[in-house]
């Protein structure tokens, strides 16, 4: 029940490939929008020589309040993600809610992701193998680091030989994540681990209506998770981010973006090196 490197189209994440970025808006806005953010994502990376996975959801289907976006659904939504994926090269990942979203958006992603709120559904994670596309599974905010290998399991039960966890912060008390960077090396034990730096800076239901956020502190989690070995980043970022239609808290605003790339690319050659 090990999987030591996950592969999402041409991107290796784990096994001693090179650090991989997965980001995107946190949903589909429009189709133009997120056409524009890829495009902007793709040109920074390739700069960077840093392999992207594009993200970003067609259904944000837990939303803190029934009057939130939620995108624009999934047929329209993987028609979006099918065209960013051809036109512009690169691999897509995207997350699904229900098992019988799981075949349509295998035909379209690269990776199928499940959410951290859902981690332990089993019917949803087997089908989410069966697609046999990488899955990414969020550790749920709620479980211990050696908890996925229950996880690791039920996708390797289902015929899943790859996939990776997502770490993304844990519960403390009411509205609050903290992250706790052993999980890093913890959760590597079973397969290749993400660090997921917007979300952890999330405060949960914490404005009420919606989740409220420290995205002053993204860079410096990010940075610690590099430091820890992690596999690969995932940002949410905007171009206009006070203005975003999901978590406008956290995302990460993409003309600051570069800047964050070439300090954790830094940090990632030294632990190479070290």
């Amino acid at each position: 029940m090990r999987c030591d490197r996950a592969r999402i189209g041409p991107v290796v994440v784990g096994g001693g490939a090179p650090l991989a970025l997965i980001a995107g808006p946190c949903v589909i806005e429009s189709e133009d929008h997120t056409l524009r953010v890829a495009s902007a994502l793709k040109r920074i990376c390739e700069g960077l020589h840093l392999p992207l996975v594009f993200k970003a959801s067609f259904d944000k289907a837990n939303r803190s309040n029934i009057k939130s976006y939620r995108g624009p659904g999934l047929d329209e939504g993987l028609r979006i993600l099918g065209r960013v994926r051809k036109e512009l090269d690169v691999p897509i990942l995207s997350d699904i809610h229900l098992p019988d979203q799981a075949l349509a958006a295998g035909e379209v992603l690269d990776c199928v992701q499940v959410p951290a709120f859902l981690c332990r559904q089993t019917d949803l994670l087997v089908a989410a193998a069966r697609t046999g596309r990488c899955v990414n599974v969020k550790k749920g905010q709620f479980m211990s680091p050696e908890e996925m290998a229950n996880v690791a399991g039920k996708l390797t039960e289902a015929g899943g030989r790859n996939y990776m966890f997502t770490e993304r912060g844990t519960f403390f008390g009411y509205n609050r994540l903290v992250n706790d960077m052993t999980a890093i090396p913890r959760m590597q034990v079973y397969a290749p681990v993400v660090f997921d730096a917007t979300h952890s800076c999330q405060l949960p239901g914490g404005a009420g209506t919606q989740s409220g956020g420290q995205r002053q502190y993204t860079g410096t989690l990010a940075a610690a998770a590099i430091a820890a070995g992690a596999d690969a980043m995932f940002l949410e970022v905007h171009d206009d981010p006070d203005h975003a239609k999901s978590d406008p808290a956290t995302v990460y605003p993409l003309d600051q973006l570069h800047a964050l790339l070439e300090r954790l690319l830094r940090i990632a050659q030294a632990i190479r090196n070290f």
